[in-house]
């Protein structure tokens, strides 16, 4: 490249280098999931062949994407159990020594090898059994606003097979109270505090002068104080940060309680979509006594019955259909699938596992 007749292409090489990361940045933001053998993308390349952009982004709609990762966890569970294809990296992977591979001589005559799906059941997963795996899913039906690819709206048998098949992946907790004092108005509240919750994460002090005590001020010689003489745990001042704290700042309040959930997780799917659980509505036989034992009145006309011609109310109307009860899971189902609609984001900003470590 220091010959002159190499001077323009040097200029444009060098030129070049320093939308190397752009480059690859979008080559591995565009990499075909497990579950696709090849993906033809649109490029951008310079005249002179010095760089190559894959001018492309991968929208994808949310619930497809985490239904597709949710079965991906299902297949590569098998395949580590089964052991056929598994093999455990090593590192380093390259030595020091070893020679760039080339692409053109390694790479660009080899198969990819076959894509890994999970085999869908015709009948129970028909609501999106033909397209399913496709590279952008339902793209030439009215369920997405065209070939921009920016808006979705799903009907409800396709979201409820999704969230049955992402389920891999979702958390069972659907009660916000789970997250008490362990959500972000919490954390900020511990920053500013300079403490920790217990289970929690620790972090830098906010205010660097809470140990500098006045001394001409303490908890005697305040009119305004509030002595407490019972020592104080950590949540009770993050929980009440105004109460039990003397000079609190920059605190945030947490929501200190949330309408508790009565949905209880169906495992069989046999069951109808309305019925007795005992978990919510024990049946204790101390009230089974006392209602045995009630007595009735004698004057109580045991004979009376309704006139002809009375009708419970809804008589002809079904009390639940086959999607009754997905559609009851949806409503209490965690985000995306909790929406009918909504925009496509892009494949690497959509959390698969964040709620699990979320957890405490």
């Amino acid at each position: 490249m220091s010959s002159k007749k190499f001077r323009h292409d040097k200029r444009v090489y060098l030129g070049a280098l320093k939308f190397i990361p752009h480059a690859v940045y979008k080559l591995l933001e565009n990499m075909p999931m497990p579950w696709e053998q090849v993906r033809d993308v649109r490029v951008l390349y310079h005249i002179s062949g010095a760089i190559t952009f894959v001018n492309e982004i991968p929208w994808v709609v949310e619930p497809i994407y985490l239904a597709q990762w949710g079965t991906m966890w299902i297949m590569m569970r098998r395949e580590k159990r089964d052991r056929r294809h598994f093999k455990r990296m090593r590192f380093p992977p390259f030595d020091d020594e070893e020679p760039p591979l080339d692409y053109a001589d390694n790479l660009l005559d080899v198969d990819p090898l076959e894509p890994i799906q999970l085999e869908l059941d015709e009948e129970e997963d028909s609501a999106v059994y033909t397209w399913f795996y496709d590279h952008k899913p339902l793209v030439k039906t009215k369920l997405i606003n065209g070939p921009s690819y920016r808006k979705w709206h799903l009907s409800l048998p396709i979201m409820a097979t999704l969230h049955r098949l992402a389920g891999q992946l979702l958390s069972d907790l659907s009660d916000r109270n789970y997250f008490y004092l362990f959500d972000m108005e919490s954390f900020f509240t511990a920053k500013a505090l300079n403490m920790c919750i217990p289970g929690g994460p620790k972090f830098e002090p906010l205010y660097r002068d809470m140990e500098k005590g006045d001394e001409d001020w303490n908890e005697f010689n305040d009119i305004n104080k509030l002595i407490i003489r019972s020592p104080l745990r950590t949540e009770y001042r993050i929980a009440f940060p105004h109460l039990y704290n003397n000079r609190p700042r920059k605190v945030r309040l947490c929501i200190y309680h949330t309408p508790m959930v009565m949905y209880i997780k169906t495992e069989d799917p046999d069951l109808p979509a309305f019925y007795y659980d005992p978990l919510i509505h024990p049946i204790t036989s101390a009230n089974k006594e006392r209602r045995e034992k009630k007595v009735y009145d004698e004057d109580d006309d045991d004979d009376w019955i309704l006139p002809d011609g009375v009708e419970p109310f809804l008589k002809d109307t079904q009390l639940y259909t086959d999607t009754t009860a997905a559609g009851i899971s949806l409503l209490f189902a965690p985000r995306p699938f909790n929406m009918r609609s909504g925009r496509m984001r892009r494949s690497e900003d959509i959390p698969l596992v964040s709620e699990w470590y979320k957890e405490h």
